[in-house]
């Protein structure tokens, strides 16, 4: 529930929390929240074993599309390629990126070489309240 949040986060709310509320009054809300936790939660698992009692065998067929669409979630481009044409075997894959030179290779600096591309000259940056230029024809 808590996974994007670090322990430096918690430690910040947990003082923010004793300075807010005081110590005396801390272990009441920390006792008042989890019981509202665990609450939700066991509303939330009734409800799903109800509806499973109710629809019986048809909640099965009701979380197969929910479990593709968790599935097509996770999938990328790779993925897809080495699921569906090689089979899970991403060896093919792999070998490519290694016989192909990196970005820096192709696109670094000019080597004196013609046909060479080379990266953009950068530009300088706007001085305090100077305005953009304004290419008209792009507009």
């Amino acid at each position: 529930m808590f996974s994007s949040i670090g322990w430096s986060e918690m430690m910040i709310l947990l003082v923010a929390a004793l300075v807010i509320l005081g110590p005396e009054r801390l272990p009441g809300a920390v006792r008042w929240t989890t019981g509202a936790l665990r609450q939700a939660r066991d509303y939330a698992s009734g409800a799903t074993s109800q509806l499973k009692q109710e629809l019986g065998p048809d909640f099965d067929d009701l979380r197969k599309p929910l479990a593709e669409l968790n599935e097509l979630r996770g999938m990328s481009p790779r993925a897809v390629v080495t699921k569906h044409l090689l089979g899970g075997d991403d060896s093919v894959l792999r070998d490519l990126e290694s016989a192909v030179p990196d970005k820096k290779q192709l696109f670094g600096t000019n080597s004196g070489m013609p046909g060479t591309p080379s990266a953009p000259a950068p530009q300088k940056s706007l001085e305090r309240n100077e305005r953009p230029p304004v290419d008209y024809d792009a507009t």
